[in-house]
């Protein structure tokens, strides 16, 4: 192999002579008195290696500071350039980077670049403009404006006062432009690593992105043809702008239409068929030439194919599962460290012209703060989330970096820009993600100022329920739970039925009532009209006293407690029923679980702006006992030991109580030897047993037990008593009912030590796991302030009916699209 230095188009290059023997491997193992890194193949494998283990150390380290993996990225590939490694040991990396093999390892790596590209695409859906608004629309255009201003100002001001060099003059518009830009992709893919992608913040974010791609897009449109009209002849632009016609409406009205062909020939059990996907593989590759051979860059014929197929399941999300791993976690690292491989910090820093160049740079993204900032509060965002959003807008990624590079390969811009642009992109997003993180908490709009539990709540009687159902599995044993919610013209039920689906294959978070995702192809829509057909079934048995109305949700599982409790809080709901993350199969055995649903949980638990129940599904209140089958009699028990999130699970086991089908008994346990003080708990047990006694079909038990051992033995103790056992999830830390007991121990710490026992255990019977809203004043399961307003459950219900309560569900609040 033979390097020297030759003149290239832009500067000096280098040319590389290489051997056709070395380009593969072939007995170049040791043992033959061979190095490896002589071949081209072998090193191009421990390039592939080095980078992807430099890169995961580097992201251990930045992780922390919430930097994201494109940062980590970005800082391996500079740590392996000249700026340190290529610095301080010189000939062991000129041996793993040599010149001949850079032009294997840039091939690999825009092969990734390409198809990360096409994911990209695939997960753009350009009808959320429809729901932008004129704020989105004001912000994103200001947003977009304002660089271009600021540094148009600036360099007219500049160019009077000092002379400019070429090398900036050529690359100040191109590096103005980069400043007004934040592309969709990047930032959804920021939203989704902050978990705030279906936020409100999050989704205006979203809508102001795509609206600035629009702007974006023109201006690369109109400048393109311009560029051409002046660099050639008339019919030259004509032709150039004629196969881009031709080549987008075949992308749109040839490929589109042939791929989505394609899918529908799948059956509903399958994602894709191998065949199938080499065939889309292939015109994406055929799209990418296209592009080149009319004069535009590969990765656009690539990404505009994306944008064109439609996004989310089964295709979106069939394509994005079979490419991410190798396009995204594998080539598009190599491409990313490339840009830092080219870049030497030392080399950029000092000069004149470095000076300028950063102004110009700096002002970019100052134009895009303030061009964000100032026109969301016009817009009425309140300040701190005005300077997030600007912050926001302010990051930068992939595309950007892409653009960098292309440029430079282009000689529009010199290695000391670029290395500038690299290292202030780095700087700003480095700081702004930290702070988007610290500024915006979407849980704290959900922080309720008046609570609603079904203790202490004005409005018990008229209960309203959000239900979440991830599938139609859920469906049997919730309805048995509603049914027994005792629904009457005096004690309506308001029911707001969510279904919930993992985001695959899309980049934006969807929150809609659910007719208007209905015509949407999805592998869950078969199971959502079950769903939607067994609640209207529900609504209809029991006209008059059941309203119900379905939303859903398309979120990330980090995430998806956002929509849960933004609906929570817009329909004022009094509690939320979660299925547990576990199945169980018939013959009592776990079927599955789902960790990712049990995140989701866990967040709404914390988080939720009223109470909340988890319920156990143990698959027998559907068979035992259905609402939709039978009336026979269905046995409910309710563990009550001491605290608010008890008197929480007492309050619904009371309503239950008051349907003649059901059959509650309250089982209290009381320590042995203790007495205390005639409380609010007494009040309520003693007025409940009186009406038990009066109905005769309710009991009340009372159990003494000594410490957490003998509960446990007195819970295992009433196998095949119930088909529904309802407890409270906390209780008092010093407790004795749970003395010896420890979440240490507990398989399922989220519902609480009993909680934890009962789903742990081999009972056949379901579990409802209550937890009390919190007061704000005090920790989870400490008996709250009840005012004696909630001491008489008869009287109650004559006041609230008499006071004219009318059963009319608030369904405005959510707008379509939020």
């Amino acid at each position: 192999m033979t390097v020297g230095a030759v003149t290239g188009p832009f500067s000096k290059e280098g040319m590389v002579c290489q051997y056709p023997h070395m380009m593969i491997s072939s007995n170049v193992g040791t043992r033959f008195g061979n190095n490896p890194f002589d071949n081209i193949f072998p090193t191009f494998l421990a390039q592939i290696v080095f980078i992807f283990w430099l890169t995961r150390i580097v992201y251990t380290f930045l992780k922390p500071l919430r930097q994201s993996i494109l940062s980590a990225q970005v800082v391996a590939g500079i740590i392996m350039g000249p700026t340190i490694l290529g610095r301080c040991t010189k000939r062991p990396m000129q041996k793993l980077f040599p010149m001949a093999g850079k032009v294997v390892l840039q091939t690999a790596a825009n092969v990734g670049f390409n198809l990360h590209l096409f994911l990209l695409g695939i997960r753009m859906d350009a009808s959320i403009l429809k729901k932008a608004g004129g704020s989105a629309a004001l912000i994103g255009t200001m947003g977009y404006a304002m660089p271009f201003t600021f540094a148009g100002l600036t360099y007219y001001t500049v160019s009077h006062v000092i002379t400019l060099d070429r090398t900036i003059t050529t690359s100040i518009p191109f590096i103005i432009a980069i400043g007004s830009i934040s592309t969709f992709p990047v930032i959804t893919s920021l939203l989704a690593d902050l978990q705030i992608l279906n936020s409100e913040l999050g989704r205006l974010a979203t809508y102001i992105s795509i609206i600035g791609d629009l702007w974006s897009f023109g201006t690369i449109l109109t400048t393109t043809t311009l560029g051409l009209v002046a660099r050639g002849s008339k019919w030259m632009s004509f032709w150039a702008l004629f196969w881009v016609t031709i080549f987008v409406t075949t992308i749109i009205f040839v490929f589109r239409p042939f791929i989505v062909w394609l899918t529908k020939r799948n059956s509903e059990e399958e994602t894709m068929r191998e065949t199938h996907f080499i065939i889309v593989l292939v015109i994406v590759m055929a799209c990418g030439f296209s592009a080149e051979v009319i004069g535009l860059h590969a990765a656009f014929g690539s990404f505009l194919l994306g944008i064109a197929l439609p996004d989310g399941p089964p295709l979106g999300s069939a394509l994005v599962q079979k490419l991410d791993t190798i396009a995204t976690g594998l080539l598009l690292p190599v491409f990313i460290a490339i840009s830092g491989l080219q870049t030497d910090l030392l080399s950029a820093a000092g000069g004149h012209s470095s000076a300028i160049t950063e102004l110009f740079i700096v002002l970019g993204y100052i134009g895009k703060f303030i061009g964000t900032l100032l026109p969301a509060l016009f817009c009425g965002l309140p300040y701190w989330e005005a300077v997030t959003l600007a912050l926001i807008m302010c990051c930068k990624g992939v595309i950007e970096v892409a653009a960098y590079i292309m440029w430079k390969d282009a000689g529009i811009i010199d290695d000391q820009v670029f290395a500038l642009l690299l290292v202030t992109m780095l700087i700003v997003s480095g700081v702004a993600r930290p702070m988007v993180a610290h500024l915006y908490d979407p849980s704290k709009r959900y922080m309720a100022h008046a609570r609603r539990t079904m203790l202490e709540s004005h409005n018990s009687f008229q209960l309203r329920l959000l239900i979440c159902v991830h599938q139609e599995d859920n469906v049997p044993t919730i309805l048995s739970l509603l049914e027994a919610s005792n629904s009457t013209r005096l004690t309506p039920l308001s029911i707001f039925v969510l279904h919930l689906m993992e985001l695959t294959g899309s980049a934006a978070a969807v929150l809609v009532p659910h007719l208007l995702t209905q015509s949407k192809s999805t592998p869950n829509a078969t199971s959502a009209g079950h769903t939607v057909s067994a609640f209207q079934q529900f609504e209809q048995q029991h006209q008059g006293n059941v309203a119900v109305q379905h939303f859903t949700a398309i979120a990330p599982y980090a995430s998806m407690h956002n929509d849960i409790c933004s609906i929570a809080q817009d329909k004022r709901t009094t509690i939320v029923i979660l299925p547990f993350h576990k199945r169980w199969a018939i013959d009592g055995r776990v079927g599955s679980s789902n960790a990712s649903i049990r995140t989701v949980n866990l967040n709404v638990i914390n988080k939720a702006p009223c109470s909340v129940g988890v319920l156990i599904d143990r698959g027998q209140i559907g068979g035992k006992w259905s609402s939709l089958t039978s009336r026979s009699s269905y046995r409910v028990g309710l563990l009550f030991f001491s605290g608010a999130d008890d008197l929480e699970a007492f309050a619904y086991g009371r309503r239950m109580a008051q349907h003649p089908h059901v059959n509650l008994t309250v089982i209290r346990f009381l320590h042995e030897g203790k007495t205390h003080e005639k409380n609010l708990e007494d009040e309520l047990i003693c007025e409940y047993r009186a009406n038990a006694l009066m109905m005769g079909k309710n009991h009340y038990k009372e159990k003494i037990v000594g410490d957490g051992v003998e509960t446990t033995q007195a819970i295992h103790a009433m196998e095949g008593d119930f088909d529904l056992v309802i407890v409270g999830r906390c209780h008092e830390p010093n407790s004795p009912f749970i003395r010896g007991l420890s979440t240490e121990w507990s398989e399922c710490p989220e519902l609480g030590l009993i909680g934890d026992i009962l789903a742990s255990s081999d009972s056949q019977f379901s579990v409802l796991v209550v937890q009390q809203q919190p007061d704000g004043s005090m920790r989870p399961g400490m008996l709250s302030n009840v005012t004696s307003k909630n001491k008489s459950f008869g009287s109650k219900l004559a006041s609230e009916f008499s006071d004219g309560e009318d059963f009319t569900p608030d369904y405005s609040k959510l707008e379509v699209g939020e």
